[in-house]
């Protein structure tokens, strides 16, 4: 397991190398030079050059990609261009308001995701089965915009159910008041295309040799459901949630936004509107770095779900 590990750690290398020098290209070729953003306007060629001397772009590419390089191993991206916060300092504190929203959010839609999938994947073809599919199209039909507004006027505003937006100091306020609304929303969204991805993967193991043999020894229906079949079906589930975790930090942006929550998705937007590179190039390292890492951890639970699969 230890050599399995490290081996998969050394071949993340060169693919953080590629993202790198991706990032590095497209901020430096592509994103224009960030003097004249900076200086505005009513700026003059001598305030221009000091500002690209104190942000080391007058120095030869190779000077500046091992800049950027230091950078990442010190995990030290200077500071915003718009606040002056350090950047390191603004990624922590919008971590927290984030994984607030999404830990639970992913626990609750995995889970009743796998129970509704489980229900009627075994009644297949049914009047239950057929309406829920239905009633899981029409939902993924619907923007997010068109939840967030009902939800925000019919139980923020009309039933005062729920702050319509804010974020306080406690993690309980937090969590059971200002995440509460959030949270059911991006279920209401999430839920239906997961349940029909999950259904699809319970449907392949119903018909398989293994199912029939436990049934033809009496095993209890539940039992084959919740046991034999969820092990199976569990390994696919593990890559569709494992693979999404690092993305869902950056799709919530419109939750984030709309309900005002300090998170890493509404950062991206500000960043993105005040052209902060140091920003979002920061963020945009730290999710690849973060997906290589959940595609490790990944292969890690396939065995502690099912002993028989074999890391190479």
């Amino acid at each position: 397991m230890t050599a399995y590990i490290l081996r998969r750690l050394w071949q993340m290398a060169p693919t953080m190398l590629g993202v790198i020098l991706l990032v590095f290209f497209l901020f430096n070729w592509v994103g224009g030079d960030p003097a004249y953003l900076l200086a505005g306007k009513m700026s003059n060629v001598e305030q221009i050059a000091n500002i690209r001397t104190q942000l080391g772009i007058d120095q030869p590419y190779y000077v500046q990609l091992w800049i950027f390089i230091k950078q990442i191993l010190t995990f030290n991206f200077g500071n915003s261009w718009s606040t002056g916060e350090a950047v390191s300092s603004i990624i922590g504190s919008r971590l927290g308001p984030s994984l607030t929203v999404l830990i639970p959010l992913t626990i609750l839609e995995t889970v009743i995701a796998i129970a509704l999938a489980l229900a009627i994947a075994f009644k297949r073809g049914s009047l239950t089965d057929r309406t829920v599919m239905i009633a899981c199209t029409v939902g993924m039909s619907i923007s997010i915009l068109v939840y967030i507004i009902v939800g925000q006027y019919y139980f923020a505003y009309q039933l005062s159910l729920f702050p319509v937006q804010g974020w306080g100091n406690s993690f309980g306020e937090n969590l059971f008041k200002y995440s509460a609304l959030p949270i059911l929303i991006a279920l209401a969204v999430g839920v239906a295309p997961n349940l029909r991805l999950f259904r699809s993967f319970v449907l392949d193991e119903v018909n398989q040799d293994y199912v029939r043999t436990a049934r033809a020894k009496g095993v209890p229906e539940r039992r084959v459901k919740w046991v034999h079949v969820l092990r199976n079906a569990s390994i696919p589930i593990i890559t569709h949630v494992m693979s999404n975790l690092p993305a869902l930090l950056i799709g919530a942006f419109l939750i984030e936004r709309f309900f005002s929550i300090p998170g890493i998705g509404r950062e991206v937007i500000l960043a993105v509107e005040r052209s902060d590179f140091p920003v979002i190039k920061a963020i945009t390292v730290y999710v690849a770095a973060a997906t290589m890492i959940f595609n490790l951890l990944t292969d890690l639970l396939y065995q502690a779900v099912d002993p028989r699969v074999q890391l190479k």
